[in-house]
């Protein structure tokens, strides 16, 4: 009976043997293959990146504004306080412009006056709701430009909102 354990114990050591070498084996030619493909990687990284650096960046295009080279006039207007519909305790200050084309208004200190007034009626009717975040700002933007074209009949091209505060 000790002749036979001591074959089985003896095939023990050459099957785990027999696992290790290839196994290590394996592990240096994984290793050697990360290595290489590391090396080349790098390298063509890096020669991407001195032919970019050598390169003048191009330059961004920037789109014409939209008024240059025209002859439109800005009239300010004055700082615009009104209350809300709801909450009643919260106040509004408009500062705008208006920009029309040179000679399109007879008088543009009236026309400003009117939709001034205009302004201050149509802030009466908000709530605080209707003003907040980006979309709130778009919808008040473009419905003060509709009040201000209406008011003089298309002559102004643009209603502009310089600073608004709501507290």
């Amino acid at each position: 009976m000790a002749s036979k354990a001591a074959a089985v114990k003896g095939d023990d050591k050459k099957s785990g043997g027999g696992l290790i070498v290839p196994l290590a084996i394996l592990t240096l030619l994984a290793a050697g293959g990360g290595g290489g493909l590391g090396i080349q990687l790098a390298s063509s990284v890096e020669k991407t990146v001195s032919e970019k650096a050598k390169e003048k960046p191009p330059e961004p295009d920037t789109p014409p504004l939209k008024y240059a080279g025209t002859d439109v006039v800005m009239e300010p207007m004055k700082a615009i306080v009104s209350n809300l519909a709801a909450p009643s305790q919260t106040f509004v200050r408009i500062e705008a412009a208006i920009i029309f084309k040179k000679d399109a208004l007879p008088d543009p200190k009236i026309a400003v006056a009117q939709i001034r007034d205009d302004i201050m009626g149509y802030l009466r009717t908000l709530s605080l709701s209707q003003l907040e975040g980006p979309s709130g700002l778009l919808h008040l933007r473009e419905d003060l430009n509709e009040r201000a074209k209406l008011r003089t009949e298309g002559k102004i091209d643009e209603l502009i909102i310089e600073t608004m505060v709501v507290q």
